[in-house]
């Protein structure tokens, strides 16, 4: 049915009012920060040939890189490089199909079946990313008359999915089991639960308290999801993560894990039950209709996989430069988060502070992500440690970062 003429007339009058674009022309965050010559985002980083160890080329200058989850330092292997180059001599470069249809080869199974021994499940599923894999499984896993019980920090991964589904949800205070007890006491007798959290969270780097989770969730029948992407090759005997490190690896009902970090590469996994992994193959719209996993990405996080298992030096020595980073920090009046993992988050107040800080350090020659709310509870220097930084690159950073903090004025 045509409108009439009159309401057609009044649409056409304040179509500038009604525009869809209307909020992106508001949206002027990004365009203030280069109006100030502070963006720091969407830097375009080069070819990583002739940078040393710990170093990565920005333009036509080498920069020491402490923005990197690259946290075991193999994005440039050449066992995992030759993994992914051979894998597209045999394969191609692509799928062109989902999973579930033609998208399947055998290289996805073998690493799933690694995957899912790895982290003491019974099966495992590969996702194009991780955020899929948290966005598609729990939005999958729950329906109405469900409820997730979520740490307030999660990833938006995690958020985006509990959004997504139709099940309640309730989040408790970061970190808090007295508040995650009553959240979970606030659920009724016929609600299924989900209890999701973090192993080690992306932000600021802790660790979830997964002995205290686990405690309070069996009384009252809650599935435990931890999200390791953080953990995986930092933490646990065999790098498993936060719930291998604390030991309860195996009372975790669905362990969720990403390949662009330690494992240098791209995508994502979930490992669970048999029963779980099956529906989520069939259910999970994120993955049914989405194409697989090039076999140049699943073939460097086989090789990566293996070198992290054979290699525990890299992981040791990661933390021990961690510590010692931390340690230094805090003894120069730093605010510093405190942690045990491979990210180090310095709080800085104020937005345009750590602009201007990012802003100098990256003229001196040192990348560090600034994180700004709400992507984390504060605005925080974000510093990433992998294994590839030595005590060297630790004494450069401190150095670098006093001299600035002092010359802007900004307080420790």
């Amino acid at each position: 049915m045509r409108l009439p003429s009159t309401e057609i007339a009044g649409r056409k009058k304040s179509s500038e009012s009604n525009d869809i674009f209307e909020k992106c022309r508001r949206f002027t965050r990004p365009g203030d920060l280069q109006a100030a010559g502070l963006y720091m985002y969407f830097e375009v980083f080069g070819e990583r040939e002739g940078c040393e160890a710990g170093e990565a080329r920005l333009g036509k200058r080498k920069v020491l890189m402490f923005g990197s989850n690259d946290y075991l330092d193999l994005i440039t292997h050449p066992k995992v490089k030759e993994a992914a180059a051979q894998a597209i001599r045999k394969y191609g470069s692509g799928c062109s199909g989902s999973r579930l249809l033609n998208g399947t080869l055998d290289l996805h199974i073998k690493l799933e079946s690694e995957l899912a021994a790895f982290a003491h499940k019974e099966s495992a599923v590969i996702f194009g990313t991780g955020f899929q894999a948290n966005y598609a499984t729990l939005s999958a896993l729950t329906e109405k008359g469900d409820v997730m019980v979520c740490d307030h920090n999660l990833h938006a991964s995690l958020v985006e999915g509990a959004l997504r589904s139709p099940a309640r949800t309730l989040r408790f205070r970061h970190n808090d089991l007295d508040h995650l007890e009553r959240c979970l006491e606030n659920c009724s007798p016929e609600e299924k639960i989900l209890l999701v959290s973090e192993g080690v969270f992306s932000m600021e780097g802790d660790v979830a308290d997964l002995r205290g989770i686990l405690k309070l969730a069996k009384p009252f029948g809650a599935r435990v999801y931890v999200d390791e992407a953080h953990g995986i090759g930092v933490l646990g005997a065999t790098g498993a993560g936060a719930a291998e490190h604390l030991g309860v690896l195996d009372e975790i009902d669905i362990v969720m894990g990403t390949f662009s970090k330690s494992l240098a590469s791209v995508g994502g996994f979930i490992a669970g039950d048999r029963s779980v992994v099956d529906y989520l193959k069939h259910t999970a719209r994120p993955f049914v209709f989405s194409a697989s996993l090039p076999a140049a990405s699943v073939a460097a996080v086989a090789a990566a996989l293996q070198i992290m298992k054979k290699e525990p030096e890299r992981r040791n020595h990661l933390i021990r430069i961690a510590n010692l980073l931390r340690q230094e920090l805090s003894d120069r009046g730093f605010r510093v988060l405190p942690g045990e993992t491979a990210i180090v988050p310095v709080v800085i107040e104020e937005e345009m502070d750590l602009c201007r800080l990012c802003k100098a350090l990256l003229e001196d020659g040192i990348y560090i992500n600034p994180v700004l709310r709400p992507a984390a509870a504060q605005n925080l220097l974000r510093i990433s440690c992998t294994a590839a930084h030595t005590e060297k690159h630790v004494d450069r950073l401190i150095t670098t970062l006093l001299k600035h903090t002092r010359a802007l004025g900004i307080e420790a």
